[in-house]
């Protein structure tokens, strides 16, 4: 494998997301997926726990119903200034952050570009901590995983899926994990996936000749407790939300999961028990199956 590169990202932050309807997405993320409502930003946004840090999503009542931007995060302030230079070198335009915007995000500082299908991706440093009070989900649930990980992954559909991975990966370091070749309608597409610490991906890439309606095709969240996933896609269930696929385990991660729709239409995925990746022993895997079982489309 490709050494990871020395200056780099280090994980997915936090999500932005701009939404039509912030009644039913304050429900959702507290009521079915088990988040903390921890107010509101300097900048509006309702903010949203899952561990330690002050927010892990950002929600703005603005109406895309899709991602607005992702944060990904660095160690430190050298850190920060090496990434941004090397953008820089490769005639990405790098905006410094005001003291305003650092607020509104509650970091020590942040700059901001745009990925090669125009989406806004902040790279910064210092995020907010609450160890004096501790995340407490509205719901019995044991947590999710993050730390080093991150929050958890996001999904994208890209137009130019090399424009993407040279982005992706030359310039703020993530490596290939593997790649599944998915049949789409009377051809095939490849989808990339792509990690920048021991999750098994943080961003994939899912290539569509056509401008897709959404950027966002789902945001993946990984509980402790396998129980947490039952519980979740009963309640779920129980509350009217519509499932896109069953339980199942994914071939490459390894993941056991459902998926169902968020009040924006895009998906999120709520899993367990996905492998981690070492860089010193991984292997680049190719895959022609999303799923080792299940992952059906629920039946009307």
């Amino acid at each position: 494998m490709t050494k990871p590169l020395a200056d780099r990202v280090r994980g997915l932050g936090y999500l932005g997301l701009g939404v039509s309807d912030l009644d039913a997405w304050r429900a959702f993320a507290t009521g079915v997926i088990g988040l903390q409502d921890n107010g509101t930003a300097a900048d509006g946004a309702v903010q949203l726990r899952m561990d330690e840090l002050a927010r892990r999503f950002l929600v703005y009542g603005t109406g895309e119903d899709d991602v607005r931007f992702i944060g990904l995060e660095v160690r430190d302030a050298a850190e920060l200034a090496a990434v941004a230079a090397r953008l820089a070198n490769a005639a990405v335009e790098v905006t410094q952050a005001t003291a305003e915007e650092r607020r509104a995000r509650d970091v020590a500082d942040f700059v901001r570009c745009r990925d090669p299908d125009g989406l806004d991706v902040e790279i910064y440093y210092g995020p907010k901590v609450e160890y004096s009070a501790p995340f407490v989900s509205p719901r019995a649930i044991g947590g999710f995983v993050t730390g080093e990980q991150g929050l958890g992954h996001a999904v994208l559909t890209v137009r130019d899926v090399v424009a993407a991975r040279r982005f992706y990966e030359e310039l703020l370091g993530f490596s290939v994990s593997d790649f599944i070749t998915m049949r789409m309608g009377r051809g095939e597409i490849e989808l990339v996936f792509l990690h920048c610490n021991p999750r098994h991906h943080t961003i994939a890439l899912v290539p569509l000749p056509m401008p897709p309606p959404k950027r966002l095709h789902h945001f993946m969240l990984q509980a402790h407790r396998l129980d947490d996933v039952g519980a979740t896609l009963y309640l779920a269930r129980d509350k009217g939300v519509p499932l896109t696929a069953e339980l199942g385990r994914h071939t490459n991660d390894h993941m056991v999961s459902f998926y169902m729709r968020t009040p924006s239409g895009f998906e999120m995925e709520f899993g367990w028990g996905a492998r981690t990746v070492d860089d010193d022993t991984w292997r680049v895997e190719r895959h022609t199956s999303g799923s080792i079982w299940g992952h059906t489309t629920p039946r009307a």
